[in-house]
């Protein structure tokens, strides 16, 4: 069983890349399930195999607790790691070749609270892989904002200490920006870019973040994916292949 995390800011499109996910590896024969793991979202665009709300419900514990819906997310959140074995237990139940997990739309409450790494870490899989999701419309809006998300992206790929493979999500909208975004998957053009920013000292700094990722090469070019026209899903599925089973993976 190959497992493949989707995480990502809140309205990067997690949720729906997960249901095409799904979708991609059932039409190429394979038995993929999802696995919702956010235990505050009222709808998806999938039916979860696996749903987290069946084991932790956000209005018992606002009324039980007395906590307003903020609260009661944190709370929830942290709950998460204490279902794992209940989680893993109907996972392994469904014998799937993989298991797609949307994460909690709050990225701050799955990455940077000690539940979702530790959910993360611990749940069995014979392989692992996150991917992290740029909102298409915000990193692309400024060379500023892409290192902004850039830096989340790789706060993640440290918090959870796993391979990682970053996707630009919403190609179908930013099509005006696409050849601009391609170049700045070059260090130098995106540092020329920032020189065209009207604050400089925000410009001096996103700079030096671009230094340091580069340097230490945290930095990786996303994969461009549009959920809605499925355009860049082979190339996400082939680099999927690739981290997982080195290229091999095989339907049955």
């Amino acid at each position: 069983m190959e497992s493949i995390f989707v995480t990502g800011t809140a309205g990067s499109g997690k949720s729906l890349l997960t249901s095409k996910l799904i979708q991609w590896y059932k039409d190429n024969n394979f038995y993929p399930i999802s696995l919702n793991l956010d235990p505050g979202v009222l709808s998806l665009p999938y039916e979860p195999d696996v749903d987290v709300r069946n084991y932790i419900d956000i209005y018992k514990i606002m009324s039980e607790h007395d906590l307003g819906p903020n609260g009661a997310l944190i709370m929830a959140a942290d709950l998460i790691a204490t279902k794992l074995d209940e989680i893993q237990e109907e996972v392994f139940s469904l014998n799937p070749d993989f298991v797609v997990v949307d994460t909690p739309g709050q990225i701050e409450l799955f990455i940077f609270r000690a539940s979702g790494p530790y959910f993360v870490s611990n749940f069995e899989s014979d392989n692992k892989i996150n991917i992290f999701t740029f909102d298409g419309i915000l990193a692309s809006s400024s060379p500023i904002n892409y290192i902004s998300i850039a830096l989340i992206a790789t706060s993640v790929r440290l918090r959870l200490n796993m391979s990682q493979i970053d996707v630009m999500t919403k190609r179908d909208l930013v099509i005006d920006k696409l050849q601009e975004i391609v170049r700045w998957s070059s260090r130098s053009y995106l540092e020329d870019s920032l020189h065209g920013e009207k604050n400089s000292e925000y410009s001096l700094l996103s700079k030096d973040l671009l230094h340091a990722l580069s340097k230490n090469k945290l930095m990786q070019n996303p994969i461009l994916v549009s959920s809605l026209t499925m355009s860049g899903m082979v190339n996400l599925t082939a680099a999927l292949s690739r981290v997982l089973n080195l290229g091999e993976e095989k339907a049955d």
